[in-house]
């Protein structure tokens, strides 16, 4: 007798309804085809164990499986659920009149019980849009599928409860979430607050425009200057989340299996990966592809610590994302793409000593030392970032002062308003949302300057030694200091703060 039972598979953050065709028929064998990986071939076993544990059996037939689109390759342990009601239901060992209303997914352990899997959310939206009534799968991922509405969501422990609900009619709790209020619930601010920052007033200002403009940015200084500590906080002055861009998130950290119980991720995410990651752990890829951790960074920050300390060809992966604000990766029978869109923010010594920039500590490192570590930053990654800005250590009497600084909720609050500024004046463009995004056309058309500040750029320029690349990103970031002062026009006043946050072009440090 065949039957059919739906599943689903995802690729990229994107889900695809697998169709499971189960046909029980005289003779003996067991065949599963469909290009189904090695996960999913031995799932025999762990359902014949289930199945056998709870009062059921895998009949001695002919079993023939089909997982189509049949040219798609399935992966994971995920349709285990599937395959058993599906067999149960083929072999007549249960009724299941509603079977093809309902996305079924779980992994099976020996007893019975369901164990989580990943893409729930992406699977959910799926499930929807093709007009499933419901999607039954395990109680763990329960909240994260129910985010999505006009679906019903079932979370189970056990495959017995989803035997009895086909079969006997027993009835499921339904996972019901109300999205908005959950999120509104979760917009708390992270656990770092600039006010616990003893000092470093201008490299909190310098950050606070960063998060106005979503600028990318790169701190130089020694160790132990606090530029780890700053970085953790940008975080706490970004604008909140908006209810788009929390789905959006969550639907990433969902395809790896990072999403929380809370279901929906209301805080925008800051990944620091170790200066020994490789580019696939970093961009994304593998054999079948996973996101890395600028798509993990996606709405949110990606802290690179001790930059030239990361392998070069790494660094240059970040390139085309930085741009483009996504990720394409390409395989013989497939093409997946991944989300990008972040904040970089990256920290290096100033030198191989780490203390050229410390007025108190002696320069070790040769010239020759010294171009040799600051090239391991490109031009073409540099050109990408900015905001540079050197960071010195705090003096004791700062480190000891009892004062609490202005706090992240201040800060936030004036960055806020910079963004809602920069919505209203991109509100025509659809891939322009802030000004770090800003192409050389909108460039000329929102930062008309003056002859005086024009003068003064020039000048600047000459006398500084600045790279014809910094001409455009200092524009950009003065136009976000206007924007923070609520000013229309970008002034000189504005061109010479952003002139200061180019450390890196200057001669003696690139060259």
């Amino acid at each position: 007798m065949l039957k059919k039972v739906f599943g689903s598979a995802v690729f990229g953050v994107e889900a695809t309804t697998i169709t499971v065709e189960v046909n029980v028929d005289s003779g003996i064998g067991y065949h599963l085809v469909g290009l189904p990986d090695n996960a999913i071939k031995e799932s025999n076993y762990r359902i014949a164990a289930a199945l056998q544990n709870n009062g059921y059996k895998i009949p001695g037939k002919k079993i023939t499986i089909n997982m189509a689109p049949a040219d798609l390759r399935k992966e994971g342990s995920a349709y285990d659920l599937t395959l058993a009601i599906g067999i149960l239901a083929s072999s007549k060992q249960i009724e299941a009149p509603e079977l093809e209303r309902y996305i079924i997914m779980g992994e099976l352990s020996l007893d019975g019980s369901l164990q989580p899997i990943k893409g729930a959310l992406p699977i959910a939206v799926k499930a929807r849009e093709e007009g499933f009534k419901g999607f039954i799968l395990p109680s763990q991922n329960a909240k994260e599928a129910a985010i999505v509405d006009n679906l019903e969501v079932y979370g189970v422990d056990n495959i017995k409860q989803v035997i009895n609900y086909f079969d006997k009619g027993e009835t499921l709790e339904q996972t019901i979430i109300n999205t908005r209020e959950e999120f509104e619930k979760s917009l708390d601010f992270p656990e770092f607050d600039f006010s616990d920052v003893k000092g470093q007033e201008g490299i909190k200002r310098c950050m606070e425009i960063a998060a106005a403009g979503g600028h990318n940015i790169i701190l130089i200084g020694p160790p132990g200057a606090g530029k780890t500590m700053l970085a953790k906080r940008l975080p706490s002055i970004l604008p909140p989340m908006t209810l788009h861009e929390a789905l959006e998130t969550t639907k990433i950290h969902s395809v790896v299996g990072r999403v929380k119980d809370t279901g929906l991720m209301a805080q925008r995410p800051f990944r620091s990966p170790h200066h020994t990651i490789s580019d696939v752990a970093l961009v994304g890829g593998g054999a079948f592809p996973q996101p890395g951790e600028i798509s993990l960074s996606h709405n949110g920050v990606l802290f690179l610590d001790e930059l030239p300390e990361f392998k070069r060809g790494v660094l240059e992966v970040l390139r085309q994302p930085l741009e483009d604000r996504e990720v394409t990766i390409s395989r013989a029978k497939f093409t997946v793409t991944y989300p990008s869109s972040f904040m970089l923010v990256a920290s290096m010594n100033p030198s191989p000593g780490g203390y050229f920039n410390d007025p108190d500590a002696p320069v070790t490192s040769s010239p020759a030392e010294m171009q040799r570590y600051l090239s391991k930053i490109s031009g073409p990654l540099l050109d990408r970032i900015d905001i540079h800005i050197e960071v010195t250590p705090v003096p004791f009497e700062k480190l000891s002062d009892d004062r609490k600084g202005e706090t992240s909720v201040e800060i936030r609050k004036r960055v806020t308003k910079a963004r809602e500024i920069q919505t209203k004046r991109f509100k025509e463009s659809d891939a322009v949302h802030y000004n770090a995004q800003m192409n050389t056309k909108q460039i000329r058309k929102y930062c008309i300057l003056d002859e005086g500040s024009k003068q003064l750029l020039k000048t600047a320029m000459e006398r500084l030694n600045l790279s014809a690349r910094a001409y455009d990103r200092i524009l950009k970031v003065a136009r976000t200091i206007a924007d923070l002062e609520g000013t229309e026009t970008v002034d000189g006043s504005h061109i010479s703060e952003a002139i200061q946050y180019r450390s890196l072009d200057r001669e003696g440090w690139l060259g």
